[in-house]
């Protein structure tokens, strides 16, 4: 099949004619830091055709000899025209100019938007200028947050980083670091990601209508780049926030040669809490959490035709709580010492080749790391003296769980013509699993108590993909992903077809369709809780498959003046091989034997999007609706009848502004409505001897006629956000002040029953997170 696939390739690339044609190629950076541009628009303004940068800021176009007049234009830039007579090929590296404040970034009806000219649906790039003025959550802005806020995409709980993407669950979510898939990104049980926006340069969320390039996922492509580090001068950043801090420092080691980027970021919740609480126990007890990050990057230019990248990510999240006794009763001199600790994290690491192998093909070459832990651990120790006879005891209990990657890849993009933009590559993963296992320590006996193997798994894939130009109007890519996996004997095997179309109807709109199969081959086994990272990442085995899907989409997008962009999509998603717990089943002994205690079912998807977007100016923003409806369907579960999944919604409505008042002042604000998420309540509780018929003797037993039967109260949210800005010698001062949740709605966060202390019935009650919440922060740049 492999061999199949890159047959295609070739013969795609040798029926393409070159006779009298020209290639120019070359990169795109920032002029100011040499930080290199991805999707930087190309438009040729005398053959009316539009190219792109890739992920590296690469380009290659292909057109007849003669007069040129390119356009490269970029949000957030002032665009560059290079003129010339084109004779042969040429290698030219652009250089874009930072204009924070654009009114226009060319002249209007002088270009083809991307968004018409792209085959890819359900695609959004937020520049990093416009995650960075929303309002921030206790002197956080969250990458992931500014996701939540476009349509298509349900944020699950209030105050969760957590992604429900076209009615996915959040492991369907394929989310990359520097091209490394992360496992886990939340800190703060779910509240805050783990990725710094000071460290990122560039954000992108595609949601349907995958490119053939990826796989591995259901539901959603999160692709996240780091900063590479600026390679003129040495620059820092930073902020002082209510729960955290942050600095950020770049700069070159050897000039327009080698830079760096060091980021780090870290909670102060346990270091201002240890006063208090060590004075109110006279210094026995010790109780705290913290999180932090840290973000590095190195690269290095060989030549105009070799570059290496090297990227880390560590971060960690640490509750823990500590205390002592020591004290005499009834003669007993007792010394004792419990410990509790809670803790995950990721650790992720990268090395990237780009190799230029001449002006039409490219190449990057990976191998990368990535580890997500987690351990729950719990220590007593103590000692007794009676009379004399001393004795001493110990207990202690260690629960570890986790995932390990170890992976190559190869990518390639070749670009015979202007007609033509071929992608292909494979990849290797080697899975390493922790599916959960106690460790129990007795005195001076080790026991496992409960826990599964390590165990191991490899899976590959091939692909390629073809954007081809049919005519003027229509472009299409073609697409195929061929993926496997093997673990305990098993050995799955998947043919991803992937289909996307573009007919441009004029210089300003299109419609586009795509169809897209896709397949995944782990699993995860999650706390149904308040958002504790308790996940066990499992790989699919003889009994439990892989999950698929396939999705289609229609849409139609259309370029305003000043800025304005606007679409509107239609989607169908299928999905098959979910699983979800059965009736009864606990987390706490999910790790033995889990595949008893599940369910295998289907899921289905669909919806229509609406998205109004303004990305320059002094004012951007954008506004999203979505309406939609997601369901589950499982044998054992709810008689066989579908039900709505936990985070249906059927109305989400999203609107964010930001509007520089001046140079000096930025005003932002964000809204959100959404129906309310679905929940299990009794229709009926039987009490007392009733209970008897059930065979519940003295018991309560809830009788649920349907699973998730009803509909918390609608959500909704107005935050909003100022910063003072201010120019010094040594740089600028930005103090922020937002305010979460300005008319203190009291939103559901979940219910309960409760006993009414005067009729002793029971009712449902509403609790709620977050109130009215103020925060500030002071920044700085240098």
């Amino acid at each position: 099949m492999i061999r199949i696939i890159f047959t295609l390739i070739f013969v795609l690339a040798f029926t393409v004619s070159y006779a009298q044609k020209v290639t120019l190629s070359g990169t795109v950076k920032d002029r100011e830091n040499g930080e290199t541009l991805i999707g930087v628009n190309i438009f040729d303004r005398i053959q009316q055709k539009v190219s792109i940068t890739n992920n590296y800021g690469f380009y290659s176009y292909t057109r007849p000899q003669g007069e040129v007049e390119m356009v490269f234009s970029y949000v957030g830039y002032e665009p560059f025209v290079f003129k010339t007579y084109l004779e042969k090929d040429t290698t030219i590296v652009v250089q874009l100019i930072p204009s924070h404040l654009l009114k226009e970034v060319v002249v209007e009806g002088d270009r083809q938007e991307l968004l018409q000219e792209n085959t890819q649906m359900g695609s959004i790039n937020v520049p990093l200028r416009q995650i960075k003025d929303m309002p921030a959550l206790m002197g956080e802005v969250d990458v992931l947050k500014v996701l939540q806020l476009l349509p298509g995409v349900q944020s699950g709980t209030e105050g969760a980083s957590g992604l429900y993407v076209r009615g996915g669950g959040p492991d369907q979510n394929l989310i990359l670091l520097d091209g490394v898939p992360v496992y886990n990104a939340t800190h703060l049980f779910g509240f805050f990601s783990v990725f710094n926006a000071d460290a990122l340069n560039n954000v992108e969320l595609i949601k349907g209508g995958f490119p053939a390039r990826y796989g591995g996922r259901l539901s959603s492509v999160i692709d996240i780049t780091m900063k590479e580090g600026n390679m003129k001068e040495f620059h820092g950043e930073g902020s002082i926030g209510l729960i955290a801090s942050k600095l950020t420092l770049e700069g070159p080691i050897v000039k327009d040669k080698t830079s760096f980027l060091l980021s780090g970021r870290r909670t102060y919740l346990d270091l201002l809490a240890r006063p208090f609480i060590k004075n109110q126990s006279d210094g026995q007890d010790d109780v705290g959490y913290y999180f932090y990050d840290l973000n590095a990057k190195v690269n290095h230019i060989f030549d105009d035709n070799n570059r290496l990248y090297l990227s880390f990510y560590g971060g960690d999240d640490k509750a823990y709580s500590r205390s002592q006794y020591t004290g005499n009763f009834n003669g007993i001199e007792t010394k004792s010492r419990e410990e509790f600790g809670l803790g995950w994290g990721n650790v992720i690491t990268g090395a990237r080749w780009n190799h230029i192998f001449n002006n039409k093909l490219f190449a990057n070459f990976a191998a990368t790391y990535t580890n997500y832990h987690f351990r729950l651990f719990s220590e007593d120790e103590s000692t007794s003296i009676y009379n004399g006879d001393r004795v001493d005891d110990f207990f202690k209990a260690d629960y570890r769980s986790g995932i390990r990657d170890y992976a190559l890849k190869a990518d390639f993009d070749y670009i015979p013509s202007s007609a033509h933009y071929i992608r292909f590559g494979a990849n290797h993963i080697n899975h390493r699993f922790t599916p959960g296992v106690l460790t129990a320590t007795e005195r001076s006996d080790i026991f496992d108590m409960f826990g599964g193997e390590e165990s191991y798994s490899q899976e590959y894939s091939a692909y390629a993909e073809d954007d081809i130009q049919v005519g003027d109007k229509l472009k299409l890519n073609l697409g195929l992903h061929y993926s496997g996996f093997l673990v305990d004997g098993e050995h799955y095997k998947s043919l991803q077809p992937r289909v996307a179309g573009r007919y441009l109807i004029d210089e300003t709109s299109s419609v586009k369709g795509s169809f897209a199969t896709m397949a995944q081959f782990i699993h995860l086994l999650t706390n149904a809780g308040l958002g504790l990272p308790t996940d066990l990442w499992v790989p699919s085995t003889g009994r439990i498959g892989p999950q698929q899907s396939w999705q289609a989409s229609l849409g139609y997008y259309k370029s305003l003046k000043g800025g304005f962009e606007w679409s509107v999509e239609g989607y169908y998603k299928a999905m098959d091989g979910l699983i979800e717990y059965k009736d009864g089943a606990s987390y706490l002994n999910m790790v033995e034997n889990w595949e008893d205690k599940v369910e295998v079912g289907r899921g289905r998807s669909y919806g229509l999007e609406m998205f109004v977007q303004k990305k320059i100016g002094k004012t951007t923003g954008w506004l999203g609706y979505t309406l939609s409806r997601t369901e589950r369907q499982f044998e054992n579960i709810n008689f066989n009848e579908w039900f709505p999944f936990r985070y249906d919604r059927t109305h989400d409505v999203s609107f964010t502004l930001s509007h520089h008042l001046s140079d000096k002042i930025h005003l932002s604000g964000t809204w959100v409505y959404g129906s309310g998420n679905a929940i299990s309540i009794p229709t009926e509780i039987y009490q007392g001897e009733t209970a008897l018929d059930f065979g519940y003797e003295g018991q309560q037993v809830d009788y649920y006629e349907s699973r998730n039967n009803f509909r918390m109260r609608a959500y909704h949210r107005l935050d909003l956000g100022v910063s003072f800005i201010k120019q010094k010698r040594w740089g600028e001062r930005t103090w922020n002040i937002s305010v979460y949740n300005a008319y203190n709605r009291m939103n559901p966060f979940y219910l309960d029953f409760a006993r009414n202390q005067d009729t002793g019935q029971k009712s449902l009650v509403q609790y709620t997170l977050f109130p009215v919440l103020p925060s500030f922060s002071y920044g700085f740049k240098f």
